[in-house]
């Protein structure tokens, strides 16, 4: 039997209001930590009206300690001892896997570019609840710092156009945020632990590090004396090289090429006009400590800091406190990843809930002309699908333009002929509209005059992007809506 409710208040539960539990973990270049909070969903509709849920506020209750991230060598993450670390977390915290209703593990930075990061997520799964997600990405790391730095909402608040700088171990993650919305993203090989140092000498140099200060004019080879005026040179560059990212500073020659995986620089609408710092490095950038061992943490995020505390570019942004800095990203990760559903969803019983489902997203004016529609998917779903056989895939659109029934019904009916090939897996339909449960028992009900028996997960309120993933979690507020999590880039190698 489907779920999807028409009305809230004929089942008494007009405002609703119901806490469910979220985990951040963060498995960094430099630091391991986690976090978890409480998510409040309210119904914020009238007793008359078509229920609303939405998240009213997330509170962190417990932060765990920070804990250098366990590697076995330059190449290896050392799972087991970060399964150690997450479990004596989890019993500090007094909390059960089977507690969890949402949440995000997330390898980042260098960190995700490890021989072994999907074998970690692999040891880490047992500990994720029922719905939580592994995921990771230059471009979802970006957002997630951002908010957890509050990025997000000082640009709504001042009105104006704020670029969040992450600066971790091994990669300088971007994002600007205008009024409140997403503008841009971007990731560079740019962070604090590209060079590593023990007992005066370099001990490790990641190769573009190692290119870019040969291009300052400056040797730098594993096994050298860690000079601090050198490396002043190499980590001045560096600031500077953020200073381009931002749109702050002309980019030179040599700038596209720092790109985390041969990414691409950030097309900027509009000019950046002040900015925020998180990540391992941003305290430094915040609170110069003049006169400290620059190699105090065995690397040259000190030196890195300082230099773009005294960019002169920097200098001519608004600089504002970011609300984490270090945390930011794992903040961002445990509080800031779920979206609910809207309250007219059209689910099977059984079918949730369900991970990393790719989404081919279909262009607005391909939806509304349902014969290129239906050839569209077709085509879309049969590309997709060489060497993935088998696989569920989501189908994300508007539905803007069908608010009528007929409408709606003639597009089920595309649906179904577009995924004719699509056999013997659940259809899963993302919406904008909030259409998800007149459509969906449309095509329920033409599927069953055809003998047809798949299932069903039609779900709205959802913005996906082509090649989005998303997890569908099981149904919270009385079965009315469901956790979703949507997932820019997965393991971005």
């Amino acid at each position: 039997m489907g779920c999807g409710c028409d009305s809230l208040a004929s089942s008494g539960v007009t405002g609703l209001r119901e806490v469910i539990t979220s985990v951040g973990i963060d498995i960094g270049t430099s630091t391991t930590q986690l976090i978890f909070s409480k998510i409040t969903i309210v119904n914020t509709a009238n007793a008359i009206s078509v229920p609303r849920i939405e998240i009213l506020n997330t509170d962190i209750i417990y932060k765990s300690d920070i804990y250098f991230t366990p590697l076995i060598n330059d190449q290896d993450i050392d799972a087991e001892k970060v399964k150690q670390i997450i479990m004596d977390e989890y019993k500090k915290a007094g909390m059960r896997y089977e507690d969890l209703k949402t949440g995000a593990v997330i390898i980042t930075g260098e960190s995700a570019r490890k021989e072994n990061a999907d074998e970690v997520v692999e040891a880490l799964s047992d500990l994720a609840g029922e719905f939580v997600v592994a995921t990771a990405g230059p471009d979802l790391e970006s957002v997630l710092a951002a908010r957890g730095a509050g990025t997000d909402k000082l640009s709504e608040d001042e009105r104006t156009c704020i670029c969040n700088l992450d600066i971790g171990g091994g990669t300088s993650n971007l994002a600007v945020f205008r009024r409140g919305t997403l503008k841009g993203t971007c990731c560079l090989d740019i962070g604090g632990r590209l060079i590593k140092v023990k007992d005066g000498k370099i001990t490790y140099i990641f190769h573009k590090t190692e290119e870019m200060a040969k291009k300052c004019g400056v040797e730098m080879h594993v096994g050298d004396k860690a000079d601090p005026v050198y490396i002043r040179k190499l980590c001045d560059a560096m600031a500077d090289q953020l200073a381009m990212a931002v749109g702050i500073k002309d980019r030179d020659s040599e700038h596209a090429g720092l790109y985390t995986n041969d990414g691409k620089p950030m097309d900027l609408e509009y000019p950046v006009e002040g900015v925020t710092f998180s990540g391992g490095v941003a305290d430094i950038v915040y609170n110069s400590e003049a006169g400290s061992d620059p190699f105090r943490f065995g690397d040259i995020g000190p030196i890195l800091g300082d230099a773009i505390n005294a960019n002169p570019d920097f200098k001519k942004l608004k600089r504002w406190p970011a609300k984490e800095t270090i945390r930011a990203t794992v903040v961002g990760a445990g509080s800031h990843t779920t979206n609910v559903s809207g309250s007219t969803i059209n689910f099977d019983d059984g079918e949730l809930p369900r991970k990393n489902i790719p989404v081919i997203r279909v262009k607005q004016e391909v939806e509304d002309d349902l014969p290129v529609f239906e050839k569209t998917i077709a085509e879309r779903v049969q590309v997709y699908e060489s060497g993935n056989t088998g696989e569920i895939i989501a189908i994300g659109m508007s539905g803007r333009n069908y608010g009528h029934f007929g409408d709606i019904q003639r597009l089920a009916k595309s649906i179904l002929r577009g995924l004719k090939d699509y056999k013997d897996r659940p259809i899963v339909i993302v919406l904008e509209n909030d259409i998800a449960k007149v459509l969906g028992n449309s095509i329920k009900m033409y599927m069953n005059q055809d003998g047809q028996d798949q299932k069903l997960i039609c779900i709205d309120s959802i913005f996906v992007r082509d090649g989005d993933y998303i997890d569908i979690g099981v149904p919270v507020a009385s079965g009315h809506v469901v956790p979703v999590i949507t997932k820019t880039l997965i393991f971005n190698h």
